[in-house]
């Protein structure tokens, strides 16, 4: 395993014109400390554990030192906010150090199994940026736990994500609506690179940048299109790209994950969650769930993620028509509804455990989501695990957790007969289930209780809430307590932008 120093740095990103970013220095906290070092993260670089130990460990990941052939800048980006769009956003507290090349590979995009060699590190809170407008260029702590511990729950949940290398806290005051302590993450991803950041080069008319762009993210990420023909290149990528989306989507759909803040600019290139924020896990299922305290019209809300991927999709075809034909477009924006809802409908019956496709399972799917409505959705689809299609079988646990019970006595009756009807084996089915429907997910009451306990600079509960969420499929004896619902007054927690 290697040191710090001896980390194979490059910036490929900083040869692109720099029309397309700005080179600037991380401005480091005067008295920074590790809150955490995520030793799986650092296997990844091939990083020796032993660094996050080192006396100058920290100046080397907050900028203090530079890291040998690291190139610091800041990206250039726009993006449509909340279906508004805004002409230049780019990163204003967040910057790409650089990339790291490995001599391992990891797995970056969960459902489908892509792996790199090829890691950007990309310290947020780093201080201002050309980007920054009015804004201090700084992260707080409360933010930065909730990312740092929502990146490795989505990881451990199979869901394709950025990762965190580590956390650093500092007394450094940070103003939002209060002074809080302020804190950086060191953000691991194949690619920053986002929807926004082509549409800004659209919508300036820079037909040029715009194909370079393209040129790139496909030579590094997306090589199995890069020697065709320019005419069918940009098209075959595009497809995939929205391929990827809509899978995404339904991976999000699946568990009741809602990210809040769907923007362009918080949309991978790659089809990996990032821009972690005012996320949130449903608690009590709630279709039209809204996390985020600044939604007010719910434009963000649990159900209305998938047809903003498609938005979001649209938005970025737009912005790559000067690439393609108009059909070429349209055709390839015609895949992401077939991509979600088959991968949806994938997921969906793996977590009902069946085994094999039936023409009624969408009707029963549709039922389970009116069974849900008021009922805490890990917990119902974990007990699902152990249901009993013996006769005369109750199934009280888990009956006991649905808030509409006649709903859910129709319901049962029907699901234990598509079991029975296909062989379904009880044991042999809650042992495939177990594997596909958490036990622990990052409920909003847990991160804050961890935010709580860092503020004290205690990590203890940051420490736990890892080694839960890194395998949320076991049991984790001892800790079931992380499994259970939150109390009455902490459900349906909505936070902020800057949360």
């Amino acid at each position: 395993m290697r040191s710090i120093e001896a980390l194979t740095f490059d910036n490929t990103y900083s040869r692109l014109p720099d029309t397309f970013h700005q080179r600037v220095q991380p401005k480091p906290f005067e008295n920074p400390w590790l809150v955490h070092f995520n030793e799986a993260a650092g296997n990844l670089l091939d990083l020796d554990p032993a660094e996050a130990r080192r006396p100058d460990f920290l100046d080397f990941i907050t900028g203090r030192k530079a890291i040998p052939g690291s190139d610091p800048l800041a990206m250039l980006y726009a993006g449509h906010q909340f279906g508004s769009y805004v002409p230049q956003l780019g990163d204003g507290r967040a910057i790409l150090l650089g990339e790291v090349r490995s001599p391992l590979k990891g797995l970056y995009n969960g459902h489908l199994n892509l792996v790199t060699d090829k890691w950007d590190l990309h310290l947020k809170g780093a201080g201002k940026t050309a980007f920054s407008r009015f804004g201090d260029g700084r992260a707080v702590l409360r933010s930065s736990v909730r990312e740092y511990l929502c990146s490795e729950a989505m990881h451990g949940l199979g869901i394709p994500t950025t990762r965190a290398l580590c956390l650093i806290g500092s007394d450094e005051p940070v103003f939002r609506e209060t002074p809080e302590p302020g804190a950086m993450i060191l953000r691991m991803a194949p690619c920053h690179v986002r929807f926004g950041s082509f549409e800004v080069f659209y919508y300036r008319d820079q037909v040029d940048h715009l194909r370079s762009l393209a040129d790139y993210v496909i030579a590094q990420h997306y090589p199995e299109f890069a020697g065709v023909a320019p005419k069918d290149k940009y098209y075959r990528w595009f497809k995939e790209v929205v391929r990827r989306t809509g899978q995404l989507m339904a991976e999000w759909q699946a568990v009741g994950f809602c990210h809040g803040v769907m923007n362009t600019d918080n949309f991978s290139i790659l089809g990996i969650t990032m821009d972690y924020g005012p996320f949130g896990f449903l608690d009590d299922f709630d279709p039209g769930h809204i996390c985020n305290h600044t939604d007010q019209s719910g434009f963000y809300a649990y159900d209305q993620q998938p047809r903003i991927g498609h938005f979001n999709l649209q938005a970025l075809g737009q912005a790559l028509s000067p690439l393609m034909t108009p059909d070429q477009v349209t055709g390839a924006l015609g895949d992401y509804e077939p991509a979600l809802a088959t991968h949806f409908l994938d997921l969906l019956g793996a977590k009902h455990g069946f085994r094999i496709q039936s023409p009624t399972d969408e009707e029963i799917f549709r039922d389970t989501f009116e069974v849900l409505r008021g009922t805490d959705m890990t917990n119902f689809f974990r007990g699902l695990n152990s249901f009993s299609t013996a006769p005369g079988a109750d199934n009280a646990p888990l009956r006991d957790l649905v808030v509409n019970l006649p709903a859910y006595d129709a319901w049962a009756k029907r699901y234990a007969a598509r079991l029975t009807g296909e062989g379904s084996k009880d044991t042999e089915r809650k042992a495939r289930m177990d594997r596909v429907n958490p036990k622990f997910v990052l409920r909003n009451h847990l991160a804050q209780r961890a935010i709580d306990a860092a503020h004290q600079r205690d990590t203890s509960e940051i420490e736990t809430l890892m080694r839960i969420l890194r395998n949320p499929f076991a049991e984790h004896p001892g800790l079931e307590r992380y499994a259970e619902p939150p109390p009455a007054e902490l459900k349906k927690i909505v936070v902020s932008c800057s949360s």
